[in-house]
């Protein structure tokens, strides 16, 4: 149970960490984190610790004053600034930063964007960065053709049919690398519904299995295209799906409704599809990680006795018993799904 807010507040106020800033750092990061009410002091903890392994400095954790929110005050000289940053950390173990949310797990990628802050400011002053070698205006333009609805039934359909559906709904062309569509059986199929899911997230799920990935490209002049390519380490690729920038409450309020559950016996694709039915969202699993750490979801049985919860408890309470976690994503048009994937990590 967490403990009382006055509790919190009196503990974390004098809890004090710095936060890394990069040798070549033009400012100072001031970092303090405030914490909404209901946080359990094991959470504010757990970022301490993280954090510190990070090697990170000036870190300041408290609990909320009012209705804070996130943001960057400059202070300091043009030569020398001082960047304050105010950061929430959410009732669910996230922190949340003017423009980005990080988990847990992210305590290295927080450390590295207050490094960029400290040398190239707050995001508007940074020099702009080109995903995928593009312009900014052509990662716009391969994104809101990606948006596209898929707009066809999938599950159950041949896996070179749902690319070649997938290609006929996007204005960009596809492009299959030379020698890969030949290995392609003829009976692999996509066993999920993706028909709801935008066409850039769909892309990428369906070709992955293959180990295979997506990646816009300039082909010259200008033109864009979406390439299909085997998929290699550290190799930049079109995502399935993205973080959401608001918060899970927003993008899928179902995730928090409660209900009387009562789960006996029942297999990990059961279970999962009625999480579908009742949430009304996508679930993807990353048969890849599931592979590689030799989980097979059809042997792995689910049992929790009867307890009112809610849907995002009841995932992970059930989840776990087969050494998985779900994680809450949206597609290229901001539509929420599920992506299950091994604890392990990858």
């Amino acid at each position: 149970m967490p403990l009382p807010r006055r509790s919190i507040l009196g503990i974390t106020s004098v809890a004090v960490l710095a936060v890394a800033t990069s040798c070549l750092a033009a400012g100072r990061v001031e970092l303090e984190l405030v914490t909404e009410p209901g946080v359990p002091i094991t959470a504010q903890q757990d970022w301490l610790r993280r954090l510190s392994q990070a090697g990170s400095k000036n870190l300041r954790i408290r609990g909320m004053r009012g209705a804070e929110q996130p943001g960057i005050a400059v202070g300091g000289t043009a030569d020398s600034p001082i960047y304050s940053v105010t950061g929430i950390v959410t009732s669910g173990g996230e922190v949340l930063l003017p423009g980005a949310r990080f988990r847990a797990t992210d305590a290295v990628r927080l450390a590295r964007w207050l490094d960029e802050l400290a040398q190239y400011g707050p995001a508007e002053g940074r020099p702009q960065k080109s995903a995928f070698g593009l312009h900014a205006r052509q990662f716009e333009q391969v994104q809101k053709d990606l948006a596209r609805d898929v707009g066809f039934s999938t599950a159950g359909l041949k896996r070179r049919e749902v690319l070649a559906g997938i290609a006929k709904r996007l204005a960009l062309p596809v492009r299959v690398e030379p020698g890969l569509l030949p290995g392609l059986a003829d009976d692999d199929v996509v066993a999920e519904e993706l028909s709801a899911l935008s066409c850039g997230t769909a892309l990428a799920y369906a070709v992955r299995p293959l180990g295979w990935c997506v990646v816009p490209r300039d082909s010259g002049s200008g033109r864009l295209e979406h390439v299909v390519v085997k998929a290699k380490p550290n190799m930049e690729a079109w995502p399935i799906g993205w973080e959401p920038e608001k918060r899970p409450g927003e993008v899928l309020p179902a995730l928090f409704e409660f209900l009387n559950a009562n789960v006996e016996g029942v297999a990990v694709p059961q279970f999962l599809q009625a999480m579908r039915e009742r949430l009304e969202v996508p679930i993807l699993l990353d048969y890849n990680a599931l592979a590689r750490h030799g989980i097979e979801p059809e042997k792995s049985v689910i049992n929790l006795p009867f307890k009112r919860t809610s849907y995002t408890l009841l995932l992970r309470r059930g989840l776990y018993q087969a050494g998985l976690k779900y994680e809450l994503r949206v597609d290229e048009a901001a539509k929420p799904f599920l992506w299950v994937t091994s604890l392990r990590p990858i």
